[in-house]
């Protein structure tokens, strides 16, 4: 149940999105819950890697190489998911921080109110 909530959670922070950044465009509800899924996937398989293999650069930068890698997540699921669409790749890592800030702030006010 609680894997659910957070979907839908997410899902409800993506339509939040082009409110907050006219360069985000999601098509409606469904769109943000593929959307939350194929992200949730992305970030379960494909993030690991890119963060050992980019393991020099990010510390080189002190860590801040990983908003690039969200940015390029959230910019590959734009381009996977019909209906998501971001203005640029610049866009995309102001979106993906825009959105894990968001995402965080609400979860935390859920989670916290069901224990």
């Amino acid at each position: 149940m609680r894997i659910l909530l957070g979907w839908a959670i997410n899902a409800l922070c993506l339509l939040a999105l082009p409110y907050l950044l006219d360069a985000v465009q999601v098509a409606g509800f469904g769109t943000a819950l593929v959307v939350a899924l194929v992200l949730g996937l992305l970030n379960v398989l494909i993030r690991p890697v890119l963060i050992i293999l980019t393991l020099p650069i990010n510390i080189l930068t002190l860590g801040l190489f990983t908003f690039v890698i969200n940015g390029l997540l959230f910019w590959l699921v734009a381009w996977m998911v019909k209906g998501f669409e971001i203005a640029s790749f610049g866009w995309a890592i102001i979106a993906a921080i825009v959105y894990s800030l968001v995402s965080w702030a609400v979860s935390s006010l859920v989670m916290a109110s069901r224990d």
